[in-house]
């Protein structure tokens, strides 16, 4: 997806649900900082991403901001856009969250990155084929450093949650394991 499509799809967003994600709880812990970053200067991302966050608190516009934020993290199937480091901390937070209304879905978004974090053999010709040289995607280092930053998250995740699977992709991406 190209930047000029997230930008389309986080301007339809805003105005089908913007009413009502402005009124979603702005002042969440979990969005601690989200409207202090400067999401227009990271290469393809929509400046509204802190609108899109907010309305992951929203029942009612929760689905789609959620459809929505995983097009402007993902650039295609193996590729994590260089939004996702930055994002990450609001999803962590949002996913320890119980009350957040697409939880489930916020945590397959972060086993997607913990997975395409993963560095790359370079001597593996398949693997580099598909994912790319680690140096031509600094944002896989970059989650990493995320995932280790915010590893006590990870704790709070209960179990029917998350299965034993999933929890340990998310604490090989932290550095646990």
């Amino acid at each position: 997806m190209d930047a000029a499509a997230k930008e389309a799809g986080v301007a339809r967003f805003l105005r089908e649900y913007h009413p009502q994600a402005a009124q979603a709880d702005g002042g969440h812990p979990a969005l601690r900082g989200c409207d202090e970053v400067a999401w227009s200067e990271i290469p393809g991302c929509p400046a509204a991403i802190p609108a899109v966050l907010r309305g992951l608190l929203d029942p009612g516009a929760a689905p789609e901001a959620q459809r929505v934020l995983t097009n402007v993290l993902m650039d295609n199937v193996f590729q994590m856009s260089a939004a996702m480091p930055t994002a990450l901390p609001f999803l962590l937070r949002l996913v320890a969250e119980p009350r957040v209304p697409v939880r489930s879905e916020l945590l397959d978004i972060l086993l997607v990155a913990a997975e395409l974090s993963r560095p790359v053999d370079s001597g593996d010709e398949h693997a580099v084929l598909i994912f790319g040289c680690d140096a031509d995607h600094p944002e896989r280092e970059q989650c990493r450093a995320v995932f280790a930053e915010h590893a006590s998250l990870l704790t709070r995740l209960p179990t029917g949650l998350i299965s034993a699977a999933d929890r340990a992709c998310l604490e090989q991406a932290a550095g646990l394991l």
